[in-house]
């Protein structure tokens, strides 16, 4: 049994203008990201990304058009129907199917949530009652909804996936398992054509009420698993926050890939090159399992596909154990019978027992498809705060492997560079002592990096203006320094290319 969805038809003039009409009213409520900001209070919104509602339901006990809306599509109360009425369309919502008769109230048939847009957009993400916030077991649950088929709201994944894409104008891209179309509504402000895909037909229907909703342009809708839905179709950009929870079956469609081990993440990766355009990105969160006698890293790079570069950061590791709690709370399985939820935790350490896995690691997967013979395979472990967005970062990182690539050690060094921006030096040292024990160059912005250099390395950044060539600096390093010329030269190349590789330094011109 499955809950019901209403209807936003972009090809149906009327239907069309009763969700303008809509949307105009959400707007003139102020129901935006900064609105229920300021209504709830940092605390209390913090606590509504948690499930936690008693703060929230307290903020709301007024009868303001912004406090009806959030009771309505976020907390899941009935509003009397005058109340309702006051802000909303009803009579719209009601053809529609966003509202339902509740007595002489109304509700709610699904979670609307604000959402603000990279450029100050207001949007809304539709999913289902209860998974707006907090996952599948969500505020109050879906009542009388297949758990295999509820289709989620926004989250951090789908966040963070939306931070590091990169979004360069293009003709075409492909938001692969699209649950409730925050991608495909990302893509379609820089994106011709939007073509989403889903396994679940009811996350499709709800991409359609995010995308028409937040008065973005409809996408090509098209059900099916991984590529099967593209057919022989190639794409400028390819995103994807696909079910990669490694888990034993298939139970909940939103999570579970229903693949052993990470196969479902290896085969995504592995047949994206042939849908890929020339220059064209594939970008996926990913989980990947550590396995006995064998190195994560190398596993990776095993799964890039031939003529892709490719750069993968590995973000968080988990032990199985945490693991498996992790996604036993996120099913819900936590609030059933003791032995029940003991043959559960079972049946997910059996599985990793399966495939020898140790730890499972979470992270980004990023390929372009370049046809380079020698491709660029970077595999990184990054733990560490980054800023987001990261579009333009990861744009940058593949010039610079481009750079690297196509320039030997005398061009290298007959090459001008400039030190990034918001670049700092610290000297690290007891204090009073006459020199540091180390250098160290740390990124304020990006991925936010830190690498120590020893003095000849701080030196020659310090000086990158862009106004002089690599070799220049070099020498006048070695004549301060005391240093053969030409050994410096022959032992600084390496350096520069770190430097340059992880963006400390910018080529010029």
């Amino acid at each position: 049994m499955t809950t019901h969805l209403p209807t936003a038809d972009a090809q149906d003039p009327e239907s069309s203008a009763r969700t303008s009409r809509l949307r105009e009213a959400l707007l003139a409520a102020a129901f935006t990201a900064d609105g229920l900001l300021e209504l709830l209070g940092a605390p209390a919104y913090a606590a509504l990304a948690r499930s936690e509602t008693v703060p929230a339901l307290r903020a709301t006990r007024g009868d303001g058009p912004l406090e009806t809306l959030v009771r309505l599509f976020l907390l899941q109360r009935s509003v009397p129907r005058a109340q309702a009425a006051a802000v909303l369309p009803v009579a719209d919502c009601l053809a529609d199917g966003w509202l339902v008769p509740d007595g002489d109230a109304v509700r709610a048939t699904v979670d609307v949530r604000p959402y603000g847009g990279p450029d100050g957009q207001d949007w809304w993400v539709v999913s289902d009652l209860g998974c707006a916030v907090g996952g599948a077991g969500g505020i109050r649950g879906a009542a009388g909804a297949d758990r295999a088929e509820l289709v989620l709201g926004v989250g951090g994944a789908s966040t963070t996936l939306a931070g590091i894409t990169v979004r360069r104008p293009v003709a075409t891209a492909l938001d692969l398992g699209t649950g409730s179309g925050i991608q495909a509504l990302h893509a379609a402000q820089h994106a011709t054509r939007v073509t989403a895909t889903d396994l679940n037909p009811r996350a499709l229907r709800i991409t359609a009420l995010t995308l028409a909703l937040s008065g973005a342009r409809p996408a090509d809708l098209r059900e099916g698993s991984l590529f099967a839905p593209a057919g022989e179709e190639t794409y400028d950009l390819i995103v994807s926050n696909p079910p990669f929870v490694i888990s034993p079956g298939a139970r909940l469609t939103y999570r579970d890939g229903g693949m052993g081990g990470d196969d479902l993440c290896r085969t995504l990766v592995q047949q994206a090159a042939a849908h890929l355009n020339d220059g064209g990105f594939c970008q996926l969160l990913a989980n990947w399992q550590h396995v006995e006698g064998e190195e994560w890293q190398d596993r990776l790079r095993s799964w890039v596909p031939r003529g892709c570069d490719a750069w993968i950061v590995q973000r968080e590791v988990q032990d199985v154990a945490q693991y498996a709690e992790l996604w036993l709370r996120d099913g819900g399985d936590h609030r059933v019978g003791e032995e029940e939820y003991a043959a559960r935790y079972d049946a997910w350490l059996d599985e990793f027992e399966a495939h020898k896995t140790k730890a499972v690691g979470f992270g980004w997967i990023t390929l372009r498809k370049s046809g380079a013979a020698d491709p660029s395979v970077t595999v990184e472990e990054w733990p560490h705060p980054v800023e987001q967005p990261l579009g333009e970062a990861v744009l940058r990182h593949f010039d610079r492997q481009d750079y690297l690539r196509a320039t030997d050690d005398a061009a290298l060094l007959a090459g001008h560079f400039r030190l990034a921006d918001e670049v700092v030096q610290e000297q690290v040292g007891l204090p009073g002592a006459e020199d540091p024990e180390h250098v160290v160059l740390r990124q304020n912005r990006g991925m936010r990096r830190a690498t120590k250099v020893d003095t000849v390395g701080a030196g020659f950044a310090g000086v990158c203006d862009g106004s002089l060539p690599a070799g220049r600096i070099l020498d006048a390093i070695a004549q301060l320094v005391g240093e053969d010329p030409v050994l410096l030269r022959d032992r600084t190349p390496a350096a520069i290319r770190m430097l340059v590789e992880q963006g400390f330094l910018e080529p010029v011109g």
